[in-house]
This record gives structure tokens, C-alpha cells and sequence, in this order.
């Protein structure tokens, strides 16, 4: 990519020196040394172009990502805080001071954290370091929806209406509700990533929604302000990426649609938007065009827009003043590197490419990958990587990530592990490849969305490009249909499950053993001299099921729940740091993956992956044990997180659904309420206290 750019931009300078417009103050200052304010996936995406230009880089890390990957892959890295974003990655005179001492030229935000600071941005400035990024008045400009909106409809650019205004009073707000109208949205003023925002369906619920948008809003940016805006039903998400230099050029690079979300934020996009004319595509890049240029914007960003769904109409949403999460998508489609422009535009350099020269190339999309779980409300979750196996990279395959197997996904940052990206010659091709990819990615040790992402991209609405911000709910039903498990899967965990015992699989394999050799240099079946008879339990989602096996010294039999017994081979494949089970079944040859851990097995096949729990016959008869007990007298966090607000105390009468608790868990609040009318009996942690998940915080007693 760009094998030739030096020339290519020497090129493009002689034919546009008379047409483009005199800027004072543009000097070429190539950057030799950059620091990357931020960690993870997007750490190691800046470090990696960084690497192939001859760029050397310098990381920072809290006491949480020490032994990182993208600590690893910089040429230097340096301590910031305590594991705390608040206290490290959001230090910026920390951050500056480091840059300053590394005597780094520039400083790339990546996103998140101080990536649309317009204070840090201004700051670098002021210090004599680049910031790879916009000035800082379009970070405040863009920042501010309200003001925002104002410049967008001055440039001729379409706005939802609704109300932006100083007065943040209940009164006001209430007032302005009724003139909008129900169902409204909230939005934090400086909001992003979905923080900040409600819905509100009804009146009634209005002040709800407007007090939880504000205390997440204070939350996140500092700022509890919020605006207003008319709600629309089963709108598109459609961005369009935009890039400008300091010589008062703007280009478009087409247009991603991120249209399906589940709580405001984006789970799988595209490239380009599916289903739009050419001429639609042409109208929203030059909208986009405008806004970039309405707020003298230098560098990458994204102009969002609402797309009605039916009549195609669209209207300004925000613009993120940063690299975007899904920005790969774009670059599959125009083969460049966007981090490379970025860096060359902060250098003082004009565009790569005019408008004319970027062409769209097939299509593309981007699949992230979370730990949460999608059938619990798509709650965030924490853990360690007890076993990672990725799809191999390729030329249109790309596995932007900033974790390996070992490493622990923290309940202080955000919940992404990867983004699985994939190009095809057209839609159709990059979906399949897209599915394709998905069910070789294997993840053991913590909740993720891969099967979900795996029904979601199958689903024949989705094929078909028929998406919008509802898409989830609207067809929530087929997209979590009940879990079924088959005689077949289940015998697959049976059959891991014996092969394990019969010490088949060692610690360089997928399954956990206390061997530290690796006895296999070839397949190996299993075989005994000896009759016998196995008995397994094994469950999942809340269903037993009880797999036997029996053996003479020529075969093996397996059955399910009492079932006809089934004649099996198994077939142990040894593929280095790897292992494959090949499983024949009556004659029926399969083949997958198993990994073992802490009393789980995780089996994985072409739908995803089935987590087993490993249990004793003595589980079948304890109901106790089984039901789990004390749900309606105690109340737990759903997952590991913060105490951030403790709302009762020893002694205080609760009704069912009051409010007891806050937590904050992977930068969102989470409200924990009363399951029943009661009494506080106890509370067993304090405010800023970290706590686990299933662990009971606050017990009830009856009401006397």
C-alpha cells in the first residue's frame, strides 16, 4: 500500500499548487517519533503502520496492561497510572510530559480517551508537539452537539430538529419534550459510543431517562448537559469518512453503514452501505465534504448521518473528530492506510489522493468481537483468555486485536477483543467469507458475541441489507432461538471429555493438563484393551444431559439421555500450538475443537462455540445446588465491575424495582434493583469498591 506514495504526492502537489488556495504557516515536518495516547487493538493498528514507515513509537500503559501486546510491539513504553483510566490513559500532562521527554515529534489519540479533547489538543499545541488529529476548535465545535447542529445547518448540511439550547432545567427540558414530542431521544451534549443516551418512549418516563442519560453523561465527559431530538423509528446508521489537510482540502472516502447496534453502539458494519443509488452516495460524501470544511477540519473524521429507511432522506447526526473503530472497513474498499494519512497530513503534507483518484473496490465488513453476552442483555464481561485461535490473516481477512491467549480482557476498559474484518468482490462473496471466518474464531475462558455475530450475519433480513438501529429487536426472536443441543454435540463433549482422561491432549495443546510435555508428534486414536463403562453430565443453559460410553477391545458406543447407542472413532489431529478431534459417528465424519478449563468445555463447531459445565451424578438430585438459590434475598452485580453509588443502607424499607445500587462495569452504568419488597439486611462492600460478578452486595430480609 502506497509503495510509491512519496512520488505520488510530489505528483499531485505540481498539479494542484495553482488551484490550491495559500495558506501561511504549512511546513513539511516529517515525523520521525510518535506516541500513542491510548492501548489495546487501536495501540497496536497506529504502531504497525508506524513500523512499516520507519516511524518509531512509544506506548503508554496503566498497571493493568503492563505486559500488553501493544507495550511489546513499541519500540519503547512507559507507565502512566493505576489501572483506573481516569488515573492513567486520561492523565494528559502525563502523556505530554512522556512525548516531550521520548522527544516524540507527534502524538496520536487513536480513539476513546483524550482522542476528542479539544483542551489536550490545544495543549500539545501550545507545548510544540503535533497532534495527529483535527485542531482544537473543531474537536470543541463538533463536540458540542448542540453547536454542532448550528454550524451544519449554516453549511447547508441537513439537521433533525429537535432542541439544543443553555436551559437544562427539568422545566425546560419537560417543556421542550412536549413540543418535540414521544418517543424522543436523550443525547449527551459531548456523548459518544452511545454513552449519554435514552430513550424516551412516554412522558411519564421522560425524567428517568433524562436523570440516567445525565449521571452517565457526568460519567464519561464531565458534562451532564444533553440535547434533544425527535426520535426516529428504524432509521439507517450511515457515516461517511471524510479527510482534509491544513492547505484547505477535503476529501470523501464513501460511506460505512453501522446501522446495527445493540445499546447504542455498533456490533457489525459495511462497506459501502448497501441498497443506496450513486447519486445518494455522492450526496452524502458531499455533505460530509461541507461539514469537514465548515469547521476548517484537518485530518480524519466522520460525518454521521440519520438515513430514513424508507425515503432515503438523511439528516446530520454528529461528527467524531477521530479515527473511527470501524475505519478498516474503508480501507478494504480503497486500498489505503488511513493511519498513514493521517500522519502525513499532520506532517504538513497534502492529501494523498484527490477526490477523482479514490476509487471504491468491492465490498467489506467488520465484525467486533466482545466478551459479553448477548443472551443477557448483551452485558459486558471480564476474564482471562484461557484459549484464543484466530482466523489466519490474509489479503482480504484482517484480525485487528490487541490481546493474545493468556492475557485478561479488564472490567476497567472497554469489552472489545477483536475486530474481524473481511473483503469480497461484492457483498454476497464478503458475507459468506465474513461467516466463514467468524466460526474459526475460538475464544475459551469468558462470554463472547461470536455465535451471536454468527446468526446475525446469517439471517436472511441482514443478507438481504435490509438493516436499521432496530434490526436486533425487531427480530430478536430468530436471532435467539433456544440453544439445541444434538446427540451429536453432545457426544462430542463426551468424547473430549474421555480422550482428556485418557491423557490424549497435553498442555501444548487446546486442552488444560499438568503435563508439560507434548507427547504427540502424530494422530493417535484412542483404544483400550479393556471393557468399560463411562457415565458423563454435562450441562448447558440450564439442561442436563448424561452421555455414556462402553467399549470392548474392537469398538466404542456412545448414547445420549438413554438413546439408541451410537458406534464412534475419534481421531486426535496434532497441528502444532493446536489440536483438532476428528469424530466419526456411525460412519459420519466431523471435525472440531475442544477446550477444558476450570470444570468448562467449550466445544467448537461451524455455529460457534457450546460451553459446557462439567457436572457429577449427585448434580441430578440436588435441587438446591441446581436452582442456585437466594435470588429473591440478595441482590448481585451481573458482572465483575465498580461500586460507583451505594443508594441504601442496613435498616431502609425497598419496593420491588426500587434503585439500590450503581455500578460501573467496561465504562457503562448498570442499576441494580430490588427484587422484592423487603428490608436491607446487610450491604457487604462500600462505594468505589471493585466487585464480583454473582457475588451478593447487598442482602434483604423480610418485611416484619
Amino acid at each position: 500500500m502506497f509503495k510509491h506514495l512519496k512520488t505520488v504526492h510530489n505528483f499531485i502537489s505540481h498539479l494542484k499548487i495553482s488551484t490550491r488556495p495559500a495558506h501561511k504557516n504549512v511546513n513539511v515536518n516529517p515525523i520521525k517519533k510518535i506516541l500513542i495516547a491510548n492501548r489495546g487493538e487501536i495501540a497496536c493498528r497506529v504502531i504497525r503502520t508506524a513500523k512499516r514507515l520507519g516511524i518509531r513509537s512509544v506506548a503508554v500503559y496503566s498497571d493493568a496492561d503492563k505486559n500488553s501486546l501493544h507495550t511489546l510491539m513499541a519500540d519503547e513504553a512507559y507507565r502512566v497510572g493505576p489501572a483506573a483510566s481516569s488515573e492513567s490513559y486520561l492523565k494528559s500532562s502525563v502523556i505530554l510530559d512522556i512525548a516531550k521527554q521520548t522527544k516524540c515529534q507527534g502524538i496520536h489519540p487513536g480513539y476513546g480517551f483524550l482522542s476528542e479533547n479539544y483542551e489536550f489538543s490545544e495543549q500539545c499545541q501550545r507545548e510544540g508537539v503535533i497532534f495527529i488529529g483535527p485542531p482544537g476548535s473543531a474537536i470543541r465545535d463538533m463536540g458540542i452537539k448542540s453547536t454542532s447542529k448550528s454550524i451544519m445547518a449554516a453549511a447547508g448540511v441537513p439537521i433533525i430538529n429537535g432542541y439544543h439550547g443553555e436551559d437544562q432545567s427539568d422545566e425546560k427540558l419537560i417543556a421542550e419534550a412536549d413540543k418535540i414530542g414521544f418517543p424522543l431521544m436523550i443525547k449527551a451534549i459531548r456523548g459518544g459510543g452511545g454513552k449519554g443516551m435514552r430513550i424516551a418512549e412516554s412522558k411519564e418516563k421522560f425524567l428517568e431517562a433524562l436523570n440516567s442519560a445525565r449521571t452517565e453523561s457526568e460519567k464519561s465527559f464531565g458534562d451532564s448537559s444533553v440535547l434533544l431530538e425527535r426520535y426516529v423509528r428504524s432509521p439507517r446508521h450511515v457515516e461517511v469518512q471524510v479527510f482534509a489537510d491544513q492547505y484547505g482540502d477535503a476529501v470523501y472516502l464513501f460511506e460505512r453503514d453501522c446501522s446495527v447496534q445493540r445499546r447504542h453502539q455498533k456490533i457489525i458494519e459495511e462497506a459501502p452501505a448497501p441498497g443506496l443509488s450513486e447519486e445518494l452516495r455522492r450526496n452524502l460524501g458531499e455533505a460530509g465534504v461541507r461539514a469537514a470544511k465548515a469547521v476548517g477540519y484537518v485530518g480524519a473524521g466522520t460525518v454521521e448521518f440519520i438515513l430514513d429507511k424508507v425515503d432515503h432522506s438523511f439528516h446530520f447526526m454528529e461528527m467524531n473528530t477521530r479515527l473511527q473503530v470501524e475505519h478498516p472497513i474503508t480501507e478494504m474498499i480503497t486500498k489505503t492506510d488511513l493511519v498513514e494519512w493521517q500522519i502525513r497530513i499532520a506532517s504538513g503534507e497534502p492529501l494523498p489522493l484527490t477526490q477523482e483518484q479514490i476509487v471504491r473496490n468491492g465490498h467489506a465488513f467488520e465484525a467486533r468481537i466482545y466478551a459479553e453476552n448477548p443472551r443477557n442483555g448483551f452485558l459486558p464481561g471480564a476474564g482471562v483468555l484461557r484459549h484464543l485461535s484466530t482466523p489466519k490473516p490474509e489479503e482480504n481477512v484482517r484480525i485487528e486485536t490487541g490481546v493474545r491467549q493468556g492475557d485478561e480482557v479488564s472490567v476497567h476498559y472497554d469489552p472489545m477483543i477483536a475486530k474481524l474484518v473481511v473483503w469480497g468482490k461484492d457483498r454476497t462473496h464478503a458475507l459468506d467469507l465474513l461467516i466463514a471466518k467468524l466460526g474459526e474464531y475460538q475464544i475459551a475462558g469468558l462470554d463472547t458475541n461470536v455465535n451471536f455475530l454468527i446468526d446475525l450475519a446469517s439471517h436472511a433480513q441482514f443478507r438481504a441489507g435490509d438493516v436499521h438501529t432496530g434490526f436486533i429487536d425487531e427480530h430478536f426472536n430468530s436471532l435467539f432461538p433456544p440453544i439445541e443441543v444434538t446427540e451429536e454435540l453432545a457426544i462430542k463433549a463426551a468424547a473430549t471429555l474421555f480422550l482428556n482422561e485418557d491423557n490424549a491432549i497435553r498442555k501444548n495443546s487446546i486442552l488444560e493438563s499438568e503435563t508439560k510435555s507434548d507427547p504427540f508428534l502424530s494422530a493417535k486414536r484412542f483404544r483400550v484393551n479393556h471393557d468399560f463403562v463411562r457415565e458423563y453430565f454435562l450441562e448447558l443453559n440450564g439442561n442436563m444431559f448424561k452421555v455414556e460410553l462402553k467399549s470392548n477391545s474392537d469398538e466404542y458406543q456412545m448414547r445420549m439421555n438413554g438413546g439408541a447407542w451410537r458406534k464412534v472413532n475419534v481421531l486426535l489431529v496434532y497441528c502444532g500450538k493446536k489440536c483438532t478431534i476428528q469424530l466419526d459417528i456411525d460412519d459420519n465424519i466431523s471435525i472440531f475443537s475442544a477446550a477444558l478449563y476450570n470444570g468448562n468445555l467449550d466445544v467448537f463447531v461451524d455455529k460457534g462455540r457450546f460451553s459446557f459445565n462439567i457436572r457429577q451424578p449427585k448434580f441430578l438430585t440436588s435441587n438446591e445446588e441446581l436452582s442456585g438459590g437466594g435470588s429473591e434475598n440478595s441482590v448481585a452485580s451481573p458482572m465483575p465491575g465498580v461500586l460507583e453509588k451505594l443508594l441504601v443502607e442496613p435498616g431502609d424499607f425497598v419496593k420491588k424495582g426500587d434503585n439500590l445500587a450503581i455500578i460501573i462495569a467496561m465504562k457503562m452504568e448498570h442499576v441494580l434493583k430490588a427484587p422484592r419488597d423487603g428490608v436491607v439486611k446487610s450491604v457487604s462492600a462500600k462505594q468505589g469498591d471493585n466487585v464480583l460478578k454473582g457475588k451478593p452486595i447487598i442482602k434483604l430480609d423480610l418485611d416484619e
